[in-house]
């Protein structure tokens, strides 16, 4: 009987290591984006610092990291890329707050951040049109199976958002709101 309640044990031990879920967090963000994070153009005067974002969980085989920061609600056809950064290394397993401004250098070493819809790199805040129903954004890590994308600074977010359907193991999301 010991035996048996030994076995069962270990299974469900086992069982449960191998369905860790990949979690992307921040301690800077809850439901709806605050000034701080907010476009400082376009109208808006937010102080356009990127939140600090954290993950756990990577799947086996992962070789380097991505995030991106989209608006499907923006009145463009197509939505808007506000932030893309890849070949985010394995050993990181944060970005700090602030490290979408490329000029900080606060990004991981080796990490390559490149133009948003804006036709800037880095981090551009949320700025909704004045009037406009609440805008949801949609913050995802990606964990790859190659350790370098292939992207450049210049390369745009519908690219780089093409490779990374194609190098995806796995990947996990916040949904963040704002309205002016």
């Amino acid at each position: 009987m010991k035996t048996i309640f030994v076995l069962i044990t270990c299974l469900f031990v086992s069982a449960a290591a191998f369905c860790q879920t990949f979690t992307l967090k921040s301690n800077d963000l809850g439901g709806q984006f605050t000034n701080e994070f907010v476009a400082g153009n376009f109208g808006c005067n937010g102080s356009n610092q990127s939140p600090q974002l954290s993950w756990v969980d990577a799947p086996d085989g992962t070789q380097s990291f991505a995030i991106t920061m989209y608006d499907p609600d923006a009145l463009t056809g197509s939505g808007f890329w506000h932030w893309v950064i890849v070949d985010i290394p394995t050993t990181v397993h944060e970005l700090k707050k602030g490290a979408g401004d490329i000029k900080s250098n606060i990004a991981p070493v080796g990490s390559l951040q490149s133009i948003n819809d804006t036709g800037y790199p880095g981090y551009q805040g949320p700025c909704p049109g004045e009037g406009e129903a609440a805008h949801h954004y949609l913050i995802t890590v990606y964990a790859l199976k190659t350790a370098k994308l292939g992207t450049t600074s210049s390369s745009t977010a519908a690219l780089t958002g093409f490779l990374l359907g194609k190098q995806v193991l796995a990947k996990a999301s916040l949904m963040v709101y704002c309205k002016r």
